[in-house]
């Protein structure tokens, strides 16, 4: 078993770090924020900690089984290119109404996420991916995902409290991580 010191390090060596975006980098679950378009703004500790990832040219990725164009937005608030959001697209008739969302993406799936990870290191070569997200489809994304760390800060979901090896409540801690 791997101890929360050694975790924390591969943390910090990790050559790539995915989001989960609901209920962990933004507050509500997007489908209930649709209308109004999620609130971002508070997001001070989260946009801080994607900053911090960047300065050390990690590629940070938002994994998620919510809407795309929600995703989106909250990654161009965080300043995470569109092309590292994987989530699910809705789809329309030309009339406009709803037609259903695309099956096709990998996140449309069971163990979805688990999947784009595992994409992602086939793409990019990396060695070390770790997984951050409140609930169990992002636990399960461990493997492929070298590290999960469960995250409660807004829902705290007991099977993932009980099953991560490092569980935060707040993203100060993974940037105190950072500093070491």
């Amino acid at each position: 078993m791997v101890s929360h010191s050694e975790l924390r390090k591969l943390f910090c060596s990790a050559d790539a770090v995915c989001f989960d975006v609901d209920s962990t980098v933004i507050r509500e679950e997007g489908i209930d924020e649709l209308a109004k378009i999620c609130g971002v703004a508070d997001a001070v500790s989260e946009m801080e900690l994607v900053s911090r990832l960047h300065e050390r040219n990690v590629q940070v990725f938002l994994i998620s089984g919510g809407f795309r164009s929600i995703v989106e937005h909250v990654a161009s608030k965080l300043n995470i290119p569109s092309t590292n959001v994987f989530a699910n697209r809705l789809k329309f008739y030309f009339n406009g109404e709803y037609a259903g969302f695309d099956e096709t993406q990998p996140t449309a799936d069971s163990g979805g996420k688990g999947k784009v990870i595992k994409l992602l290191k086939e793409k990019f070569h990396f060695k070390r991916i770790v997984m951050i997200g409140d609930g169990a489809t992002d636990l399960e994304a461990c493997p492929p995902a070298d590290v999960f760390i469960g995250f409660g800060g807004n829902v705290i979901r007991q099977q993932v409290k009980e099953n991560a090896k490092w569980y935060i409540t707040d993203f100060v801690e993974l940037l105190g991580a950072l500093e070491e």
